[in-house]
């Protein structure tokens, strides 16, 4: 929310909540059956094509942020070290509100826009319209819009809400209140229009261009530098046609530079450029994967799990013990990630969280909760783990923790397999069984002269009950044979 949340700043669509989806159902179901009764010039391609296209950009956002989350995880080529806000995360869930929006325009304009319907699947006149229009009037008028914005009346309004995330995610590229996406369609609509004014659109040139937007606006908003010095080195005029990551989040840190949409030559003509630009961008290109202090092992759960991963769905990352129908929808995907697990086989970064000076990693095993309770599994699952153990190792990990499964006693007696193995071992390898241990020794009220402890002993009753007897308290133990 904006510091002081001016006229349309609420989506129309809020008060419905995850509900929010059925304003598209019945234009989405319209075209469906329009597509299907009709035949001939009466059945309009594009106009069907809409409602896949939105699933689609949906799916290419997703990405974008799961990549984003991935390699700021590993910490090469990060830009920014602050890590993500709770607070950031549940503000942008929201992120496919301006897909609704945009496509709720989409099928309006191909209802009642003269040359909407019917369009071609490609016309080579109007892909180069779209691109000169881009480049000229869209470019031109959303640098001034931008500056227009910054102006503390708009600002404080409006476009303060999209700068209270100073470390970017893809998606904070689309996190603006309603008003701001109203101008900013307007402006993306130039070439959009011109085309169906023209004749001369095409099914290809409308999905590239939005395609383009999209593809741009999240890569600039990664907080992580991708774009490869090669290609400046190789056309050096092409850094004036294509900002970086690390260009916008100059943007986000100094908040009044860096003002370009995609092309920082409206920068360098206005005098907007921050000179340290070039410096950020060569300095996160050669950062390399950080090396944690401490590293938590884990592994997955159940196949739908992936989605609950911090690389996942934030939705669903934010309440991991709860199903919803829809994933039942989404099983193709989900056989697929179980195969890629199968065949890559191999420990993979899930998160990075930073307190204070002290960095901290997630791993996750590629094995499922099934796999561990099968004997013949446990060669393979030991050996992913003492590969970790050793790269952490490598790394100069001071501290390597087991969690969930993979400190099984008959496993790897709680780690003490690879501590056996490798003595010269600097890393600590440690359980959680101490913690587990504190936790119950402190819900032992005090005035206790007596514990009963009964059933097989593991590495936690033992250290319970050594504790315990140090205190003076009397520890019965009854085992079964």
């Amino acid at each position: 929310m904006a510091s002081n949340p001016g006229i349309l700043t609420e989506w129309p669509w809020t008060p419905l909540g995850n509900f929010k989806y059925v304003v598209v159902a019945p234009w989405a179901i319209h075209s469906i059956y329009s597509f299907i009764v009709n035949d001939g010039e009466d059945r309009d391609l594009s106009y069907f094509l809409i409602f896949p296209f939105m699933l689609f950009r949906m799916l290419h956002n997703q990405l974008w942020i799961s990549l984003n989350r991935y390699k700021t995880s590993k910490g090469s080529g990060r830009i920014i070290d602050k890590g993500l806000e709770f607070e950031q995360v549940d503000r942008e869930r929201n992120w496919d509100d301006q897909i609704i929006f945009n496509g709720l325009l989409f099928f309006l304009g191909s209802r009642h826009v003269s040359g909407g319907r019917n369009l071609p699947m490609w016309r080579g006149d109007g892909f180069v319209i779209t691109f000169l229009l881009h480049a000229g009037p869209v470019e031109f008028l959303y640098y001034w819009l931008h500056r227009a914005l910054h102006h503390h009346y708009l600002y404080s309004r409006y476009h303060s809400h999209h700068h209270s995330s100073i470390v970017t995610e893809p998606i904070t590229s689309v996190i603006h209140p309603f008003g701001e996406h109203i101008a900013y369609f307007l402006l993306f609509a130039i070439p959009l229009y011109t085309m169906a004014l023209t004749g001369t659109g095409s099914i290809i040139s409308y999905a590239v261009y939005v395609t383009y937007i999209d593809l741009m606006n999240n890569m600039g908003h990664c907080n992580f530098e991708l774009i490869p010095n090669w290609i400046f080195s190789l056309f050096p005029p092409l850094k004036y046609f294509m900002y970086t990551p690390s260009y916008h989040s100059l943007h986000h840190t100094l908040f009044r530079t860096n003002y370009c949409l995609f092309m920082p030559l409206y920068d360098y003509m206005y005098g907007t450029m921050e000179k340290t630009s070039d410096e950020l961008y060569e300095s996160s290109l050669k950062r390399n994967d950080e090396a944690p202090d401490v590293l938590h092992l884990t592994h997955l759960t159940t196949p739908d799990s992936i989605y609950q991963l911090p690389l996942g769905f934030a939705s669903l990352a934010s309440e991991p013990h709860t199903s919803t129908w829809y994933m039942w929808l989404m099983w193709p995907v989900t056989f697929w990630s179980m195969m890629l697990t199968w065949i890559y086989g191999r420990t993979f970064v899930v998160e990075r969280q930073r307190f204070d000076k002290l960095k901290l990693q997630t791993w996750a095993i590629p094995k499922y909760n099934l796999q561990y309770f099968l004997p013949w599994q446990n060669e393979a699952i030991n050996s992913l783990i003492e590969e970790a153990i050793l790269k952490a190792e490598e790394k100069g990990v001071k501290v390597v923790s087991l969690g969930l499964l993979n400190q099984g006693e008959e496993l790897n007696r709680y780690g003490g397999l690879y501590t056996r193995r490798y003595p010269q071992l600097k890393v600590k390898v440690v359980d959680g069984s101490s913690l587990a241990v504190a936790v119950i020794l402190n819900s032992i009220p005090k005035e206790t002269t007596q514990v009963v402890l009964r059933g097989n002993l593991t590495k936690v009753a033992y250290a319970i009950a050594f504790s315990l007897s140090q205190r003076g308290i009397e520890v019965p133990i009854i085992t079964y044979m």
